[in-house]
């Protein structure tokens, strides 16, 4: 299912590039969440490491190993190849969530000695199994024996008479010389074959008795070492759960490694799946089969997205490569996209209906095919589904009616639909139908061509005259189709066409006065709230007032009854205490009304003993600019109204040359705030100190702080140019910037 999808999208050579990294074939299914995969990728890339070497499948080995069998040598050493590979990463400097994972894979001593009897190719060290390596030096000596025998009779006097040449042959894998008839007086030997010239090419019999030794030794040697296999293979299979466990994360790693490699090579981009949210917004997107593409930049938010317009204008490479965005971000494979500013939802199903489903073979016509297609998708919910020229082989005023609700039917379950279509009636239909977004391809009347870009909230027309204009239909016979087609049908379907776009606007400004009545509404309660919040306030304050006043009205009673002066004293003092304390009391609670106004960006403030203005609010933060220039970020509580808004020419801003001032700045490993402020930091200081051109480094990495330069230096009004650095200064990992 998902090769075929893969080759529907065109993105065959694309996974065979991104495959080439992979230490060996796998599924690119990785179960779990996507952003910790995602999470695991971004720590390896502040990781320096060696990607591993190839291994291959070792499903059927784990198998046999579950059945008590024995493995050979080469298959033991696929396994050597994963073990030894952890224990390299193990010994990296890893920390969070890369550390606790290799902590996690624990290597048994005696897997651990068995690797260790290996050499780099493969084959076993010498020194550890004894009778193997005599074997081996017994064979090595019959070697060179053979070459020392063969020497000698190649040099023997007597035969030089029968020596074709002094060449040694090789016939049927055994080295021979090439004599002529006679030479049996001479030299005894073996006669293996005839050339076309009619000479033998003959084994001499000292070479073949000591080829015999040799022989027998080497299936002593075979024989060894299946004794060796067997004796690991028994070893394996006590710890068969943790080879199969480190095989799992072994392919787990490779996922991560064989993406963030790739990525690094073809300069791409990672963006994970929101789960959260269905829309897909994509910026920058540039399918990967097409050679210097126009980028794609859309948002789509409903559940329908209708494309259409124009013959051979883009509708069916635009379906695609929405498709194939969505298709890689769910298998987390990095794509030519700018994620920063992209987002892209999570389908449980990914479904594309585009060829004709017409076959000699099954015996269906292109509707019927057409129904089929559609009869299996309408059993899916949460997918995406792309229906390329969904009227394809039928009438399509009964097809818009029966697809209407075909889509209805689908949406209902929750299903994210993209359909293309040159006819008109379905979009006609479906364009009052909030769920539906419209998307029309443009065309250029004046240079009879399509333009690849598309126009949202509209029905394009098909310009199917201009277009086989275009391809070279003769210019008479389309003048005859077009008033054959008649000037009625054309009004018609401009009316259609306009109707369809009045609809839509009307139903947008009737959202726009649902949105202002809704924020209406919500103003009016929050103003009776405060309403509210004040006459609790003033009712509390008066209640409070009344009983001060009465308490101090009675202590001033008692004093007038009292007889002694001091009394008459102490009592008024108390009543006087009373009065203020009512008075403060209620000046407070004043204070802590004024404190919960709300401020504005460009207000005037005050900060401690400093004026200035408010440049931004984020919740309870405000970043403020003071008078001298200086920018801080304070609580809103540390701030307090204070007149209109500052005039600029009376403003004086004293500057000094920052004495750090540097051409260079290196923003590895920082978050996206930090490196902003970091860089917004730099080329201020760069400016004051009159730089003409810098240097930033940013790293390739996952591309998120490649796309945040970027976007910065594109916004900074004082950046008049910038672009990626040489190979040597950094090159796409670094830019360089005109000031």
């Amino acid at each position: 299912m998902i090769r075929s999808l893969i080759k529907q999208l065109d993105l065959e050579d694309f996974f065979k590039n991104f495959e080439s990294f992979l230490a060996r074939p796998k599924d690119l299914f990785l179960q779990g969440d996507s952003k910790i995969h995602l999470r695991y990728i971004q720590a390896l890339e502040t990781l320096s490491f060696t990607p591993p070497q190839s291994v291959k499948n070792l499903d059927f080995s784990l198998a046999l190993l579950k059945k008590f069998g024995y493995l050979k040598l080469e298959e033991i050493f696929e396994f050597i190849k994963i073990i030894r590979y952890f224990h390299y990463l193990k010994s990296l400097k890893c920390e969070g969530i890369l550390e606790e994972w290799f902590n996690q894979i624990l290597i048994p001593e005696a897997i651990f000695k068995i690797s260790k009897s290996f050499l780099e190719n493969g084959s076993l060290k010498e020194g550890i199994y004894l009778e193997l390596d005599s074997i081996n030096a017994g064979m090595e000596r019959i070697k060179r024996e053979i070459s020392q025998v063969m020497s000698q009779i190649l040099n023997q006097n007597k035969l030089n008479p029968y020596l074709v040449d002094k060449q040694i042959h090789l016939i049927n894998d055994e080295e021979c010389l090439l004599l002529k008839a006679g030479f049996h007086h001479i030299l005894k030997g073996q006669i293996l074959n005839r050339s076309a010239t009619g000479f033998f090419y003959v084994l001499p019999q000292s070479i073949a008795n000591l080829k015999d030794r040799y022989n027998e030794l080497n299936n002593k040697k075979e024989e060894q070492l299946f004794n060796i296999s067997r004796e690991i293979s028994n070893t394996f299979t006590k710890h068969l759960l943790f080879l199969n466990f480190i095989n799992k994360e072994f392919d787990r790693f490779d996922n991560y490694q064989a993406r963030l490699f790739f990525a690094r090579a073809k300069n791409l981009e990672f963006l994970a799946p929101k789960s959260e949210d269905s829309s897909i917004i994509l910026s920058e997107f540039r399918h990967p089969a097409l050679k210097n593409p126009k980028s794609i930049s859309l948002t789509f938010k409903e559940q329908i997205l209708m494309i259409t317009g124009v013959n051979a204008g883009g509708k069916t490479m635009l379906l695609k490569s929405i498709l194939s965005a969505t298709f890689l971000a769910k298998h987390l494979i990095p794509l030519p996209i700018n994620a920063h500013q992209s987002s892209i939802g999570s389908f449980k199903h990914l479904h594309l209906i585009l060829e004709d489903p017409q076959n000699s073979k099954n015996d269906i016509s292109t509707f019927g095919g057409r129904m089929v297609q559609f009869s299996q998708i309408l059993k899916d919910r949460g997918g995406l589904i792309g229906v390329d020229e969904i009227e394809l082989g039928t009438d399509s005023d009964e097809a818009a009616s029966l697809f209407k609700v075909l889509l209805e039917n689908l949406m209902q379950k929750g299903n994210k639909i993209i359909i293309t279509t040159h006819h008109k009636r379905l979009a006609a239909l479906m364009a009052g139908d909030s769920r539906v977004q419209l998307l029309a391809a443009l065309f250029d009347e004046e240079r009879e061509m399509p333009t690849f870009s598309f126009l949202s909230g509209t029905i394009g027309k098909s310009y199917a005259f201009e277009t086989a204009l275009r391809y070279g239909i003769p210019k008479t016979l389309v003048s005859e189709a077009k008033i054959l087609y008649g000037e009625d049908k054309e009004k018609l379907n401009e009316l259609i066409e306009n109707s369809s776009r009045l609809e839509m606007q009307l139903q947008n400004e009737i959202l726009k006065v649902e949105q202002k009545s809704a924020n209406l509404e919500q103003k009016i309660l929050h103003l009776k709230d405060k309403e509210l919040a004040l006459e609790q306030v003033f009712l509390k304050s008066q209640k409070e007032l009344e009983s001060a006043y009465v308490e101090a009205i009675d202590a001033a009673k008692k004093a007038i009854k009292e007889q002694s002066p001091q009394n008459i004293h102490r009592q008024i003092s108390f009543a006087n205490k009373l009065l203020n304390k009512a008075k403060n009391t209620n000046f407070q609670e004043s204070q802590t009304l004024q404190e919960t106004r709300v401020f504005a960006p460009n207000e005037r403030i005050k900060y401690r003993n400093h004026r200035g203005v408010i440049l931004s609010l984020n919740k309870d933060k405000a970043l403020i600019q003071l008078e001298d220039g200086i920018k801080l970020k304070v609580s809103i509580k540390e701030i307090k109204p204070y007149g209109n808004l500052p005039t600029p020419p009376q403003t004086k801003i004293q500057i000094q040359t920052p004495q750090n001032a540097n051409v260079i700045l290196d923003l590895h490993g920082l978050r996206a705030d930090d490196a902003l402020e970091k860089l917004e930091e730099f080329i201020s200081n760069s400016l004051i100190a009159g730089f003409d051109e810098v240097l930033i480094y940013h790293g390739i990495g996952t591309g998120r702080l490649s796309s945040i330069v970027r976007d910065f230096l594109k916004s900074h009004p004082k950046v008049i140019d910038f672009a990626d650095a040489p190979p040597k200064a950094g090159g796409f990992g670094a830019k360089i910037v005109k000031l």
